[in-house]
């Protein structure tokens, strides 16, 4: 292809050739500039007349503004565009390989779906971890920067549902633990993965002692069941009864379905319990009869299901209002108290060991099981003492017995 025809301009150093427009296909001219710029000539295009606006003068300009280094060359700036680009990709590629505290607890959240409490853990971590660690790495933690967390958190006032002002409450020390339980779980599973590196320290939980155990006495316990008795909705009621005769959680009661139960065999199976593991329970007596009369809603597979057949999500008002009835202590958690009625008047009757009660309850660990102990030796106390009043009257009647011989010799 032959060279185009160089055009001067009245412009030093600006000069245009003579091409088709790239918007209408007519002829255009396009505009070069030429000048030195550290000892080098430079040539090169400034821009088409119709496409880009460009006239002589404006050629002239830029060419100016070129030569004072008030603007790149187009070699410069392609160059500096493409260094930028590299700069950007090693900058994604080095954010691709970096994972931080925000980007392990979404892949945490892909791995386990159905973690038990995972909108409660989800709440934890917008409030609480996520504004002070998540664009770091678990590398880049101090354990200045987790003694600061933890120090906040004691500090901090919680916010009363529904209002915009602090009340004077703060954050209990049971969640202040689960906070830092969730980072450091966070952080364990990325190692775990190998997708970070660790802490080179210990997040260490504060020790605390808030195993609740709740129990009520031969008059409150009589109260309740008058109270349950007198309750007019049908779910409530046998849900209330069936806490007390098996000792089930909140969530398995929730959880509960027909097809869980073999009525046959006498067994309850409780599937991803709290434990993790399904478990099968006894049933009871009580608990069969109970469900044997308990109304079924063809459309639901729940055995006590919520509104429109759905699982059960809350009971919170209904049973509340049975324990106020009953007039109970207002700390006495009228659903999952039941659960340690149960296991308290189990523990109390000295019959039950705590390997069973522990099986019962389907505690993963016996430490749990443990806060009930008190009970079972107080009735083991009383089981001893029994004995020794019936050796004691024994004797008693043996030492009378020999004073009464003793007197018939004599006579």
């Amino acid at each position: 292809m032959p060279a185009l025809k160089r055009i001067k301009t009245k412009y030093p150093g600006v000069y245009y050739v003579m091409g088709t427009s790239t918007i209408d296909g007519r002829p255009e001219k396009i505009f070069y500039i030429v000048y030195r710029k550290d000892g080098k000539l430079i040539e090169e295009k400034a821009g088409r007349q119709q496409e880009e606006d460009m006239t002589p003068a404006r050629a002239a300009g830029r060419r100016a503004d070129r030569i004072k280094g008030h603007e790149l060359s187009n070699k410069d700036r392609r160059e500096a565009e493409r260094a930028r680009k590299e700069a950007e990709k090693a900058e994604k590629d080095a954010e691709a390989n970096r994972w931080t505290i925000n980007r392990l607890w979404n892949e945490y959240k892909i791995q386990h779906p159905s973690l038990k409490g995972l909108r409660t853990d989800q709440n934890r971590f917008e409030n609480h971890i996520q504004p002070l660690f998540g664009e770091k790495e678990p590398k880049d933690l101090m354990p200045l920067d987790v003694d600061r967390l933890r120090i906040g958190l004691l500090k901090k006032p919680k916010r009363a549902p529904h209002k915009t002002k602090k009340t004077e409450a703060v954050l209990k020390p049971a969640t202040v633990r689960n906070v830092l339980e969730l980072l450091r779980r966070i952080i364990n599973f990325g190692v775990k993965k190998r997708l970070c590196d660790g802490v080179q320290f210990t997040i260490e939980l504060p020790n605390m002692n808030n195993l609740k155990t709740e129990d009520l006495s031969a008059a409150q316990l009589s109260r309740l069941l008058e109270a349950i008795e007198k309750e007019e909705n049908i779910q409530v009621k046998n849900l209330m009864k069936m806490a007390l005769f098996t000792g089930m959680r909140r969530g398995e009661l929730f959880k509960l379905k027909w097809k869980d139960i073999d009525f046959e065999r006498g067994f309850i199976c409780l599937h991803d319990p709290k434990g993790g593991v399904d478990q099968k329970v006894p049933l009871s007596s009580a608990a069969k009869d109970l469900l044997q009369s308990h109304p079924r809603t063809k459309r639901s597979p729940w055995v006590f299901p919520g509104r429109r057949g759905r699982q059960r999500a809350d009971i919170h008002r209904q049973v509340n209002n049975v324990k106020e009835e009953a007039d109970l202590p207002k700390d006495f958690r009228a659903l999952h108290g039941l659960r340690h009625v149960y296991a308290s008047m189990l523990a109390s009757s000295g019959q039950v060991d705590m390997y069973t009660l522990q099986k019962l309850l389907t505690h993963k660990s016996p430490l749990m099981t443990q806060r009930y102990a008190h009970l079972r030796d107080e009735a083991l106390k009383k089981a001893s003492n029994l004995a020794g009043d019936i050796i004691s009257e024994a004797m008693k009647i043996q030492s009378q017995a020999k004073v009464v011989a003793v007197q018939n010799n004599e006579q």
